[in-house]
């Protein structure tokens, strides 16, 4: 089902491109979980992540400017609360 025309993509990833410019968490495959802004979406889901804070599987924190998380490594996202209003929910 595509909602942006002949783009081809579904709610989901055009969620995605919305919550561009605010706060998300990311868990990877490797347990990492990477919470900060995120600057850019691709419609292949790799994420780019500015300003990040990674939690590392043994709970250690360290913070980075920049972070690029590829698709295929993500296994949950957690976009902001202002999302639930978005207008594609009205159909």
């Amino acid at each position: 089902m595509s909602v942006v025309g002949n783009n081809r993509v579904g709610i989901p990833i055009v969620l995605l491109h919305d919550a561009e410019g605010g706060v998300i968490e990311v868990e990877t495959k490797k347990g990492e979980l990477i919470r900060g802004l995120l600057f850019e979406a691709e419609d292949t889901t790799n994420l780019y992540i500015k300003n990040a804070v990674i939690i590392g599987e043994n709970g250690v924190k360290r913070k980075s400017n920049q972070v690029f998380v590829r698709g295929c490594e993500i296994v949950f996202i957690t976009l902001p609360d202002m999302l639930k209003h978005a207008p594609m929910f009205n159909r």
